[in-house]
């Protein structure tokens, strides 16, 4: 079995705080990407919207799709119509080879607020969080007659942050619903990173190696500040530059024979954390981590 290492653009083209990344271009984010050794970039905005010419942007520059956010309504919309909402973006990724999508709720989700402290996040009864789930179900049993893997991020800010909520969610959810586990949001939203692995192992699908910053965490939630306040600070950094064990989390992937892909994931501000120096630093880091637990790497390219 083997990973593959991919990242995503945000840490030189921010798509919640664009004036942040703005010195920035897509086409610098993935030729650095390239450069230092990633194989594969998650979509991000500035890239082409249509499947031809988002394919050969990224081949290109060789790269692979290896995911993408998309924005869910679930809680506001029947599935059929989040199944229209969603059909254009599943039909893309399922042309370009993507592994997942990456869904999470967003109708009542205060991530992109600035005004709103991270801490008032809405909040559900596991009971709600498992009805959900179950209605979530149905779209990933769309999905996956489609031909793609709906693979669920827990994200800050969201009513699916905590610990106890990402159970609840797996609990009420088919095994057609896929978890996207991300370190950092874990660690963030107070659960333990190696207890949610080890628990749901059989339903990750997708990986994020994000790393914090406890103490800008920690600033963040006893001043009341919102997620966005949390990115501009330096909550999250990349592996290795913080406090996160992803030596434990490797050797778990290895144990569980995970084949699918380690996304770096960590947007900061690029006057504080200069995109490529960091960027590397988290290729490097994934790098020896992987040696250690004996995880292969698959460094195959797509050919144009």
């Amino acid at each position: 079995m083997s990973v593959k290492i991919g990242i995503s653009p945000i840490s030189w083209q921010n798509d919640d705080l664009p004036d942040l990344t703005a010195a920035y271009t897509m086409e610098q984010a993935l030729s650095e990407a390239r450069e230092i050794g990633y194989t594969g970039v998650e979509r991000g905005r500035r890239m082409p919207s249509d499947t031809a010419g988002l394919g050969a942007y990224l081949t290109a520059n060789g790269l692979s799709l290896c995911g993408g956010w998309c924005s869910g309504n679930l809680l506001v919309n029947d599935v059929k119509t989040e199944i229209a909402a969603v059909r254009r973006q599943v039909e893309q990724f399922v042309a370009l080879k993507a592994p997942c999508i990456v869904y999470a709720e967003c109708s009542n989700t205060v991530q992109g607020n600035i005004a709103v402290p991270v801490n008032d996040r809405p909040k559900f009864s596991a009971a709600d969080v498992r009805a959900y789930g179950a209605k979530l179900s149905e779209l990933a049993k769309w999905m996956a007659d489609q031909g793609m893997t709906l693979a669920y991020h827990h994200h800050m800010g969201s009513f699916v942050e905590s610990e106890d909520d990402v159970n609840a969610l797996m609990e009420g959810s088919t095994p057609d619903v896929k978890l996207l586990l991300d370190t950092g949001h874990l660690l963030f939203g107070g659960a333990d990173v190696m207890r949610v692995l080890n628990r749901w192992a059989d339903r990750v699908h997708h990986v994020h190696f994000k790393d914090i910053r406890p103490e800008v965490v920690k600033d963040i939630r006893e001043n009341r500040k919102s997620f966005l306040d949390a990115v501009i600070a330096g909550a999250f950094t990349v592996p290795g530059d913080g406090c996160i064990d992803f030596q434990a989390v490797t050797d778990k992937l290895k144990a569980m024979d995970y084949n699918g892909w380690i996304v770096v994931e960590a947007e900061q501000d690029p006057a504080k954390a200069p995109p490529y120096e960091y960027s590397k630093l988290g290729y490097e880091h994934i790098l020896k981590v992987c040696a250690k637990a004996g995880l292969e790497i698959d460094h195959s390219r797509p050919k144009a």
